[in-house]
């Protein structure tokens, strides 16, 4: 059976693809995509998921706006690496998908309340919309299976020396999100960046010959040239999708249990996730974190599902 997801969202150039491999690929069912502030403001990513389905035909997915900032902190978008609208290369079109009337917190609560199942949440943002979840709606935390988030590191992070962006855009957000029991498998950059958008992907991709594919290849190109010019890196790392890859296939990363913190206090570290992989500090592990990927595997799920749409 396909694995119901709620997917949430700051697109982003990764987020669009990781949209395009939930909705091309039949063992995920997406029922619901909720956006929040990050690579861009609320406005740019709310509008950006909309042009992720409207590009690959995807209909009959509701998509609802969550919050416009961070719990205690002001929202700093990508510009750097995403531009101003948060998904700068191509021209968007104008979406035909329209916005759920309903806010995440209320999107999220109706679907995990009418699901015969439990649900999987895929936040490949910030965390804030599932921070105030867990705070303001404990009596559905039940029917919630897992979260997979892409977000923090082992290692070094992409924000000053040590923070990835996604938790350190909400550090409050994370903490609370990494306490709270739940099974959470983390996607950090030490694993994204092993997914590498070489000419070979970008080549694969354009051959496909579909709508969905040209508005890709524009993003990657996009997507690499910040990368370039921020980072030194000509092939960007395409983060989010690893995500939805692990629900479909877990055989494409190697994951190690392990205790994680999230730094909400330090000067130059508010943000950093500080993995203990080697138990040092003797406490209890919270987090599956993503280690290995597979790489060729990984590609191959991405390329299919992009075949799947329009």
């Amino acid at each position: 059976m396909p694995v119901p997801v709620i997917i949430d969202c700051d697109p982003g150039h990764d987020d669009v693809f990781a949209i395009w491999l939930a909705a091309g690929n039949p063992d995920i069912d997406i029922r619901a995509i909720t956006t929040v502030s990050g690579n861009g403001y609320l406005e740019h990513t709310t509008y950006n998921a909309r042009v992720a389905l409207t590009v690959a035909g995807v209909t009959g997915i509701p998509v609802a706006a969550g919050a416009d900032g961070p719990l205690e902190r002001k929202a700093t978008p990508a510009t750097w690496i995403h531009g101003e609208n948060a998904l700068g290369g191509p021209e968007l079109p104008e979406p035909t998908v329209p916005l759920d009337g309903r806010s995440a917190l209320q999107l999220i609560a109706d679907v995990l309340a009418e699901a015969d199942e439990p649900v999987t949440l895929v936040p490949i943002g910030p965390l804030t919309n599932i921070a105030l979840f867990l705070r303001e709606k404990p009596e559905l935390v039940g029917k919630i299976k897992e979260i997979v988030w892409m977000g923090g590191s082992t290692g070094r992070g992409n924000v000053g020396a040590y923070p990835e962006f996604n938790a350190w855009c909400d550090p409050e957000a994370a903490d609370l999100v990494l306490r709270s029991g739940l099974p959470i498998t983390m996607v950090g950059l030490n694993i994204s960046h092993q997914a590498l958008i070489t000419a070979e992907v970008i080549d694969r991709i354009g051959a496909i010959g579909n709508r969905t594919g040209a508005f890709g290849v524009e993003l990657l190109r996009y997507f690499c040239s910040t990368y370039d010019k921020v980072e030194g890196m000509p092939e960007g790392p395409l983060h989010d999708p690893i995500t939805v890859a692990l629900l479909i296939d877990r055989a494409v990363a190697t994951v190690r249990r392990a205790h994680v913190d999230v730094e909400t206090k330090g000067e130059f570290t508010s943000g950093a996730t500080c993995v203990d992989l080697h138990d040092m500090l003797g406490k209890e592990p919270n987090v599956d974190v993503a280690i290995t990927l597979d790489v060729d595997r990984f590609w191959n799920l991405v390329v299919d599902a992009v075949r799947e749409l329009a």
